[in-house]
């Protein structure tokens, strides 16, 4: 088979899964604390009919070019990106945001996983927990941590709550004047977050690619400082996304057309 038809189907797979990624992307355009993500595309190895700086024999002079022959492109890899998103008033005081760099640790059946959806709540224990349970780790926890750890607990007799922006949670008893602190939300970071493995529902988890998990405070030595009362949206922006989308749509309907045209090539040397 002619090898441009080949190189064709490769553009095609690759603007396919391109398409899938910003589709991907407006879906989760209202997801609290979603990281868009980008396809980085690469060229597939070249066939080298001639190397470039050869010696032409008969002048002894080095041929300027080449003659190299491409067998397509493909998605290298998908990029997160982790700019921030806009924040969110809310009405929930254990809604919080990260204002910087930093991810909020949970505990979950396959060890401590990292998110950036700050939308939690209380369950039936007084924890603090994510929309699907998972619960919300402090400093006193979050080095020792698994599907059963108690976590940030708030009594329930408990009439507020307080976070702070170094991420204390402190609470009021209808029988106390003074606060009492429950403890503080760790805060964890990575020398490279765009190596962290997604794993849906807003959660990742630590990898070799990003790095060990690096504990600190809210608002000290690089880490984010804590906003009680807001969530952090997405980072889609829905235009760039549009136009990324219809740019996508035209690359691919060029390859498709590489194709006709290499088929109808074909049939007219098969009628030769």
């Amino acid at each position: 088979m002619d090898a441009s038809l080949w190189i064709a189907k490769t553009g095609l797979t690759a603007q396919q899964t391109r398409m899938q990624v910003i589709s991907n992307n407006l879906a989760n355009v209202n997801t609290t604390g979603f990281k868009k993500d980008r396809a980085v595309f690469e060229d597939l190895l070249y066939q080298n009919l001639r190397s470039p700086g050869l010696m032409e024999d008969s002048s002894g002079d080095y041929l300027p070019t080449g003659l190299q022959a491409g067998n397509g492109s493909r998605i290298a890899s998908t990029q997160r990106i982790n700019s921030a998103g806009s924040l969110l008033q809310s009405q929930n005081p254990l809604d919080m945001a990260i204002n910087g760099n930093g991810f909020f640790a949970v505990a979950t059946g396959g060890g401590t996983a990292y998110t950036r959806a700050g939308n939690f709540m209380r369950n039936d224990k007084g924890q603090i927990v994510t929309a699907s349970g998972n619960v919300l780790l402090g400093q006193s926890s979050v080095t020792s941590a698994s599907a059963s750890s108690a976590g940030i607990v708030i009594p329930s007799k408990a009439t507020s709550v307080a976070i702070g922006s170094d991420g204390t949670v402190s609470y009021n008893l209808a029988d106390s004047t003074a606060p009492s602190q429950a403890d503080q939300i760790a805060m964890v970071n990575f020398v490279n977050p765009t190596g962290l493995a997604s794993a849906g529902g807003g959660l990742y988890y630590e990898t070799m690619s990003s790095g060990e998990a690096q504990v600190g405070v809210a608002g000290k030595e690089g880490f984010g400082s804590i906003s009680q009362y807001y969530t952090e949206q997405s980072n889609v922006n829905v235009a760039e996304e549009l136009v990324s989308l219809i740019a996508a749509q035209r690359a691919y309907e060029i390859t498709a057309k590489s194709v006709s045209a290499s088929d109808q090539m074909l049939q007219k040397l098969g009628q030769l």
